[in-house]
């Protein structure tokens, strides 16, 4: 049986700190934004099935500039139906928290992040990682107002979930919208040891390109 959704291509395109450093060719962007080593790196390979896409490290604070991943997907609607064929940038930001970085750098981060998803037209929506063994903390809280308040559509993405059983993973899910005060926030456990969410998180993304 064919999988409805395959990832066909996925390369590093830039960095960037500035409006004028985005890539010139314009394509939807799903970003991912989420506190130093709460496992972005590994998802982002994960989900592009490319095992060093995007380097991993057990220092937090490694991604110190915007990167933006060019991912083309196939998309197999049935036997009878030509594959559809979607590209889009994904869109790695700096983790927030206890970076070991200057207090300068993360002034820094902070702006061009800012910047970014204030004047990128090309957002589809943004994927908030939240470690799903700990109750969020008062920067992932105040992140997600800011996104909410900012009119960014939003999924949280609840990493790390292999480390949890599956019970624990249901109360965690309910600690955190309970945390967030929004019930209906939609919530994916994920896990990229064991690619737990992949096939959803895809879904989701293939939804948003075909509006």
């Amino acid at each position: 049986m064919k999988e409805k959704i395959v990832v066909t291509s996925s390369e590093y395109v830039i960095s960037a700190v500035s409006r004028m450093q985005y890539p010139e060719i314009k394509l939807p962007e799903i970003v991912f934004i989420g506190r130093s080593n709460v496992g972005k790196s590994s998802l982002i390979n994960s989900l592009t099935r490319r095992k060093n896409l995007a380097r991993t490290s057990q220092t937090p604070g490694k991604t110190q500039t915007i990167n933006f991943y060019k991912v083309g997907l196939k998309i197999n609607e049935g036997e009878e139906k030509e594959a559809l064929r979607k590209n889009f940038y994904l869109v790695d930001l700096p983790g927030y928290g206890y970076a070991k970085t200057s207090k300068s750098n993360r002034k820094l981060w902070a702006h061009f992040i800012e910047e970014y998803l204030l004047s990128s037209e090309h957002i589809k929506f943004v994927c908030q990682l939240i470690d799903i063994r700990h109750e969020p903390m008062e920067s992932d809280l105040k992140l997600l107002q800011w996104l909410i308040e900012n009119g960014l559509p939003l999924l949280i993405v609840a990493t790390k979930s292999d480390k949890i059983s599956k019970t624990a993973q249901i109360k965690q899910v309910d600690l955190i919208k309970k945390t967030f005060n929004i019930e209906e926030l939609p919530i994916l456990p994920y896990s990229a040891q064991k690619n737990e969410g992949r096939s959803e998180l895809l879904d989701t993304i293939v939804d948003c390109l075909l509006e």
